[in-house]
């Protein structure tokens, strides 16, 4: 059997340098588009605009409310951000490793589609839908 042959039967264990380095690509701009992000939920979150100090004292209160709250949801907003930072700096690691791609739970490769939707992914949807059934 000519090695051809043998390459196309045997199932990739792994994505080429090639990929990965096109999937590194599509995680550093999505890093940087998440960093710029952050940036500004934390200064939405440390003031900014929408202050109350210029507001009649009957206002006041209920923009003061509504400012505790928008801070709140802010605050989520920065925590989940910042994983998601995280999470494609993971990928990142993943990729230098030449593991990214490869599903943590059945051991094949995730299909670039999803990828591509889901950079950050470590699960086949094969392995999301045993996940979510055994819930």
């Amino acid at each position: 059997m000519d090695d051809k042959k043998k390459r196309m039967e045997e199932p990739k264990v792994r994505y080429s340098d090639e990929e990965l380095e096109e999937f590194k690509v599509l995680i550093l701009e999505k890093l940087e588009q998440a960093r710029a992000n952050l940036e500004t939920l934390k200064s939405t979150l440390a003031g900014g605009e929408h202050s109350t100090d210029d507001t009649a004292p009957t206002f006041k209160i209920l923009e003061e409310g509504y400012a505790v709250a928008q801070k709140e949801e802010n605050a989520k907003l920065v925590a989940r951000q910042e994983k998601y930072i995280q999470n494609l700096e993971f990928a990142l690691m993943r990729i230098e490793n030449k593991t990214y791609g490869i599903c943590r739970v059945t051991g094949k490769l995730i299909p670039k589609e999803r990828l591509r939707c889901v950079p950050i992914t470590t699960i086949s949807l094969e392995a999301k839908m045993q996940e979510n059934k055994r819930k």
